[in-house]
């Protein structure tokens, strides 16, 4: 399953986290691939989807040694939840070099450790085994969309050709997201979350105003696209295993490498979002 999940991100039909087990974002990836390269849409592994997949060859894996920027970068100890405990922080950055790297290749990090026991992350001495999942999508996307009822976004060029296709977590019960279509403002890297209970929703006991320091573990991850409806964006999220599987406040929440990946493509005021389902 790690090779099925690498070879679909590879093709930028994205299973969001690789962790080398079947599921739903797994199944969403291979149903957008199949009807990207007009195949018969069913979400199985066979036959047909390994031959096409295979087109692209070279091993799902490959080995990669830590650097010292890789150790040296700045990590905290833990990451807490209340919103009020975040706000006191300067960086919600990754806990250590197995989550960092983890993310920087797509991996779920519980499968990072599996495949690379004992390793010593702290060391520049060390070779491990990381997904290899390609080159990031090119091109222009003229629109994005969010499909509400499959929990998953496509991005579509001029040509109506899908450039990228990722799992999303949209909306929740409590906070849906928003129907209709918008256009993208633009994008931020690192954004810090400005945290408003009288607009967006209350988090715990938080009934004041924060700013939520940036960070990838941050509430919005390592990137902000922003829409033209007010408060309402495409973003990361800190626990890539959770998209999907979990409500977010309203906007579409990524994994961070999708986010980053779709934010490379979108042109401000011209890329139209498009909420269905």
């Amino acid at each position: 399953m790690i090779r099925v999940q690498v070879l679909l991100d590879r093709a930028h039909a994205s299973p969001g986290v690789i962790d080398g087990r079947s599921g739903g974002n797994t199944e969403k990836a291979i149903r957008a691939y199949e009807e990207a390269h007009d195949m018969s849409v069913d979400g199985v592994v066979d036959e047909a989807l390994w031959k096409a997949l295979s087109r692209d060859g070279g091993p799902a894996v490959r080995t990669y040694q830590l650097t010292r920027e890789d150790i040296d970068q700045r990590y905290v100890s833990d990451i807490p939840s209340d919103y009020g405990a975040m706000a006191k922080l300067d960086c919600l950055c990754y806990r250590g070099p197995a989550e960092m790297l983890a993310e920087r290749f797509h991996m779920d990090e519980k499968l990072l450790l599996a495949l690379n026991p004992g390793a010593d992350f702290n060391s520049t001495d060390t070779r491990i085994l990381v997904a290899d999942p390609g080159a990031a999508p090119e091109g222009k996307v003229d629109r994005i969309v969010v499909d509400k009822s499959k929990g998953e976004l496509f991005a579509l060029d001029a040509d109506d050709r899908v450039l990228m296709s990722a799992p999303a977590t949209i909306g929740s019960d409590d906070t849906p997201s928003p129907s209709g279509t918008m256009k993208v403002n633009g994008s931020a890297p690192d954004p810090t979350y400005e945290y408003d209970p009288d607009k967006n929703f209350q988090q715990g006991k938080n009934r004041k105003k924060l700013t939520i320091p940036a960070g990838p573990n941050g509430p919005v991850g390592s990137m902000w696209i922003d829409l033209s409806k007010p408060t309402y964006g495409i973003h990361g999220a800190p626990e890539p295993s959770q998209i999907g599987k979990s409500g977010s406040h309203g906007c579409v929440r990524l994994t961070n490498w999708d986010a980053e990946a779709l934010a490379r493509l979108v042109q401000p005021a011209r890329t139209t979002v498009e909420f269905k389902g």
